[in-house]
């Protein structure tokens, strides 16, 4: 069978292109790549083995454009679209698979214009503008959030599996800012630090590379012993480590934290569209997995009540009841089956 994946513009969308195309091969298929020369997309991409042929086209958001912004934005998707319908031609693709973003509207509207088989997996409680639209006419939607989806769980990595262990007490505690930092983390657990230090738990924080050097002389001046990070690629054997997470809740970071058993409080991005990064938190909470606070003054205060809660080791398991093992491969197995 031979797979169009598409999609991008943010690490999360195409770490599910990543997984997706990964458990393709093992199957015994081929896929290409169609993205964006925006985002990230080819940084990810652009040396990959994985993919038969990669392609980025020209495209760029169109929510957030105005007036003329807007009208350039959606005759880029047009051109790319006609590409994209040449490219889905010549490669002889069965399927499409969307994960999401700016990035997925050509080939996903190329596919429906040539009746190619869609898939499309959401990576977020609430529903991209893209995907919302293209629902209706796709094969399968697949969301880890969603009772009405086919295929329950989200793909991450296997290592995150083979880590995985309940959390029984709190010895260790790590701050996850991400690659560029989140500056409300990063004060937050500037918050905190002589309180956990007092009460003998272990600080790991990524900083970000931006506010490394000013979160570290913080730590510094307040003679608090911390594991400090700006940028690592050790995040899967630090979040192991960890007995307790402080972490922002875009899709990939959250469902980590949960596939590995590790109980988080969240301190979801403001500003995300559609406020997503809260409705995904919100999910872990109703399920009683977690915390959630906004940015503010509250958030100190509720992430020592959090921690002071004996509940650690009945959220780990709850957690690892939740997570879902080799879900990219069952999102390959769903399209033979629809395909043929």
């Amino acid at each position: 069978m031979r797979l169009c994946i598409t999609g991008g513009g943010t690490g999360g969308h195409l770490m599910i292109a990543e997984a997706l195309v990964e458990a393709a091969l093992k199957e015994g298929h081929s896929a290409i790549f169609i993205g964006s020369t925006k985002g990230q997309d080819r940084k990810y991409f652009e040396n990959s083995s994985l993919f038969c042929d990669v392609y980025f086209l020209e495209t760029t958001g169109v929510v957030n454009q105005k007036g003329l912004g807007k009208i350039l934005a959606l005759f880029r998707i047009f051109k790319a679209f006609l590409r994209s319908r040449k490219l889905l031609h010549a490669h002889k693709i069965d399927a499409v698979y969307s994960v999401g973003g700016f990035s997925a509207a050509p080939a996903s509207f190329a596919s429906l214009s040539q009746k190619i088989p869609l898939f499309i997996h959401e990576q977020n409680a609430v529903e991209g503008r893209l995907n919302r639209l293209l629902k209706p006419y796709a094969k399968s939607f697949i969301s880890a959030y969603s009772d009405n989806s086919p295929i329950k769980g989200y793909p991450v990595k296997e290592l995150f599996f083979e880590s995985a262990r309940v959390r029984e007490s709190l010895q260790t505690i790590i701050f996850l800012g991400g690659s560029h930092g989140a500056k409300a983390i990063n004060e937050l657990a500037l918050g905190v630090a002589q309180e956990l230090q007092k009460r003998g738990i272990a600080i790991i924080h990524q900083a970000g590379e931006f506010d490394f050097k000013r979160v570290e002389s913080a730590y510094r001046e307040m003679n608090v012993t911390v594991e400090l990070y700006g940028f690592t690629k050790e995040l899967p054997a630090l979040i192991e480590k960890a007995d307790f997470a402080v972490s922002r809740a875009g899709a990939s970071t959250l469902w980590e934290l949960t596939t590995n058993g590790c109980p988080a409080f969240y301190l979801p991005y403001p500003y995300a569209a559609g406020d997503h990064q809260y409705y995904n938190a919100v999910f872990i909470v109703k399920n009683k997995m977690g915390w959630c606070e906004r940015e503010g003054d509250r958030a100190k205060k509720e992430l020592l009540r959090a921690i002071e809660q004996p509940f650690l080791e009945e959220k780990s398991k709850k957690l690892l009841a939740h997570a879902r093992s080799d879900v990219a491969r069952k999102m390959i197995k769903n399209v033979e089956e629809l395909v043929g």
